[in-house]
């Protein structure tokens, strides 16, 4: 293994009910003047406690605009070419992982300082040093890297509790898939320090899930801001962040993906995926195959039993698909990139298995 030189930059956060009090404090070095960028949902849930707090704060919002429908780079092209991104000081970046992608692929490469402001848990696009590009079509483009994430990203984890209890459901599949498929993709390898040390994290988008995973839902369905939520919430924002930065370091999803994810790529290709589900809900299901097709029996007992208490997918009906369509995927999956680096190689009858022991479980 040579040896090379490199940056790495980590994301710096802060957390809680009233983290939005200190934006001045945080931000007020880089300017005064503020573009905000958001989902229309987002800015209708947190523009009133952002604008009071930067106010607060000394900051002025000179702007907010809607980002788009999806993050593009004509969006990004769009947003670039407004009077108020050229005069603002900084952007805030509020909303969903499409919204907050579309700001980071404005900002970060033209070094104008971007803050993010997740207003739901289902995806790590906060914390992250990537943006996921879209088609004007809405179908997947590729990932943009950038060398550093966003300066800051302020996690109100009152908002987050306030948002439809769907989004975190969906984010605990995506975030404990992190955890199988960064260990099943490094398996065997003498790794650098940097890989090495996202694999080892990666136990923490795991652990969470399974203690406090029902209670956050359960404190989610009410609104409520707790020790639960909060912790499933990190766990979904920061802690798979963090893993992903380690383990793209080289600009490659080799170690951050696997059989999960291309279950779900290869799934797209039916419309009711992206109409009807939620992008971690049908990682969640995929997991259940990584694990069969892995030979690791016991865990996946244990996800399907975590599947099954907190309502997550455990059979293709569960996901609108049929079993033609289903096999047609299974023609697709082992041809997606996202198992480019496994360990070996994973075949149609390895799938097949897979789903007669899933679809012959008792429901």
């Amino acid at each position: 293994m040579k040896l090379e030189n490199y940056e790495l930059h980590l994301p710096s956060y802060s957390v809680g009910k009233e983290v939005y009090n200190q934006i001045g404090k945080i931000c007020k070095p880089y300017g005064t003047k503020v573009l905000v960028i958001g989902g229309k949902k987002a800015l209708s849930a947190a523009f009133d406690k952002i604008s009071k707090n930067a106010a607060d704060g000394g900051l002025d919002i000179i702007g907010k605009e809607i980002y788009g429908t999806d993050c593009t780079y004509e969006a990004v092209e769009r947003l670039a070419a407004l009077p108020a991104f050229k005069e603002a000081d900084m952007v805030f970046a509020v909303g969903g992982g499409k919204a907050i992608d579309t700001c980071k692929c404005l900002c970060i490469e033209c070094e104008k300082p971007v803050f993010t402001f997740p207003t739901i848990a289902s995806n790590c696009a906060a914390c992250t040093s990537v943006s996921i590009m879209y088609h004007e079509d809405g179908t997947f483009f590729k990932p943009h890297f950038f060398t550093h994430p966003a300066a800051h990203a302020f996690i109100d984890t009152q908002i987050i509790a306030a948002a439809p209890y769907r989004y975190l459901w969906a984010g605990i599949g995506d975030t404990y898939a992190k955890n199988y498929e960064a260990e099943i993709s490094s398996r065997g390898e003498k790794l650098p320090h940097y890989t090495e040390v996202g694999v080892g994290f990666s136990k923490m988008c795991l652990t969470p899930m399974l203690e406090y995973g029902r209670q956050a839902l359960e404190d989610n369905k009410k609104g409520v801001a707790t020790e639960a939520l909060e912790q499933v919430a990190l766990a979904i924002v920061v802690t798979t962040a963090i893993v992903s930065i380690f383990l793209t370091r080289d600009f490659t999803p080799d170690y951050n993906s696997g059989l999960a994810h291309a279950c779900f790529y290869a799934l797209t290709a039916y419309p009711v995926i992206e109409k009807e589900h939620l992008h971690g809900e049908v990682v969640g299901f995929g997991v259940l195959y990584a694990l069969l097709v892995d030979g690791q029996q016991e865990e996946f007992e244990k996800i399907y039993a975590l599947n099954k208490e907190l309502g997550l997918p455990v059979r293709i009906a569960d996901i609108g698909i049929t079993e033609e369509q289903f096999f047609e995927t299974m023609d697709r999956i082992p041809q997606m990139s996202d198992i480019r680096h496994y360990p070996y190689v994973v075949t149609k009858e390895m799938l097949m298995q897979a789903y007669e022991t899933i679809e012959q479980l008792p429901v």
